[in-house]
């Protein structure tokens, strides 16, 4: 059984909490981590869990091929953990030109499902998942037809983001991950964007709730590790990335859970994945959102948690095996609950208390909770560590630069 204390891993993308957090896990384990860094202030860069650091000056080029190839050269065999999706499908794309880098990956048509919306709700409809209903126009006749038959709020989403993002920025446009859209002038104004490009993105109903994400390192077609947690506050309110969010305990959400795995081994996933809906408390309702086939934003939770998942998808491809590296970190079923992390001091408010979009919760009762979290002990931060301080202090520095 191999010795994860004499292994090496490589972790492409250190320039967000994400990357810091999979070299903190790894690096508290024993294993030796190279990061690899797109820009020289990246956060992960600074932490001392980090054995060696190395700059990509072209990713997803041949010439950043190259370098790739040079960097492991120089530090020697290891498996490789990407961030990004981008940097995902580079690395499938190169699998076989990697030299002596062994790229933690995805099944090529599971991952793309999983970019594709479309196809990701039509396979969650066959297990028996809750989707939102949801129309792709085609042409602009039948955007118009949208307008005239939707019921408002809705959310214009790209079925898959990096089929579009290229032609978007040839002609100038942002490529928005969730657009919300309020009216029907509304939805023709924004559609209307697109019609140079003779694509439009799929229009979504609005899911009342909050986050609910749960997560999974599937292996051999069985979850063996899984986890799960609520979205406290969101930015933006109306549904957007995690600034605070809680463990939950996984003896909640069991049939979910249950449904979620069916969906992963559906569409043949191996690895780790995220499976997140919008969850309404008040009618029990949850709604799939999508799954995320990489390591997710609020991926520090989990590592506070002892639900870390860099160790068992660095295990796995080293040849150690799940059973190894589930020993080596905590318990699979995740946390008791109690636990939470934010994203800064700064976090936005969340829309907890009214789920109608954009409007903020009660600002005296998130002021209350703000507060409060600064003294709860089970409280945790994405990127603030005591044992590694300075990447919090380089993501300070980072803040200014832009400001």
């Amino acid at each position: 059984m191999t010795d994860l204390s004499s292994t090496r891993c490589y972790v492409l993308g250190l320039e967000t909490q994400i990357g810091l957090s999979l070299v903190r896990e790894l690096g508290a384990a024993g294993v030796t981590v190279i990061g690899i860094a797109q820009d020289e202030t990246a956060l992960g860069l600074r932490s001392r869990y980090l054995s060696h650091a190395a700059l990509l000056h072209s990713p997803r080029t041949p010439q950043g091929l190259a370098e790739l190839r040079a960097i492991g050269e120089r530090f020697g065999p290891g498996t490789l953990l990407a961030v990004s999706e981008a940097n995902l499908q580079w690395l499938m794309d190169e699998r076989e030109a990697l030299g002596v880098l062994s790229p933690v990956l995805p099944d090529a048509e599971a991952f793309a499902i999983v970019l594709d919306k479309t196809r990701t709700l039509d396979a969650a409809r066959a297990v028996g998942i809750e989707v939102p209903e949801t129309a792709s126009p085609v042409s602009w006749a039948e955007v118009e037809q949208l307008a005239i038959g939707c019921r408002f709020p809705v959310v214009l989403k790209w079925a898959d983001p990096a089929k579009v993002a290229g032609r978007l920025a040839e002609l100038g446009l942002p490529l928005e991950k969730a657009e919300h859209i309020y009216s029907a002038e509304q939805l023709i104004a924004a559609c209307a964007r697109y019609r140079p490009l003779g694509q439009w993105p799929v229009v979504q109903e609005y899911c009342a709730g909050t986050g609910l994400g749960q997560f999974f390192f599937m292996h051999r077609g069985q979850a063996v590790r899984r986890f799960q947690h609520l979205r406290i506050a969101e930015w933006p309110p109306e549904g957007g990335f995690s600034s605070v969010c809680d463990a939950v305990p996984l003896d909640q959400h069991r049939d979910l859970q249950e449904r979620s795995i069916a969906l992963l081994q559906r569409i043949g996933w191996h690895g780790v994945a995220m499976v997140e809906y919008r969850h309404d408390s008040a009618t029990g309702r949850s709604v799939l959102m999508e799954i995320n086939g990489r390591f997710w934003g609020s991926y520090p939770l989990a590592l506070h948690a002892g639900a870390g998942f860099a160790l068992i998808s660095h295990a796995v491809q080293a040849g150690a095996g799940a059973a190894h590296a589930a020993c080596a970190g905590h318990a699979l079923a995740g946390p008791h609950g109690g636990d939470r992390t934010q994203a800064s001091a700064a976090h936005p408010a969340a829309a907890a208390q009214d789920h109608r979009p954009a409007v903020p919760a009660a600002p005296l009762q998130e002021l209350s909770r703000f507060v409060t979290d600064y003294f709860r002990p089970a409280v945790c931060y994405y990127v603030w560590s005591w044992r590694d301080p300075r990447p919090f202090l380089q993501d300070m520095r980072n803040l200014l630069r832009r400001h």
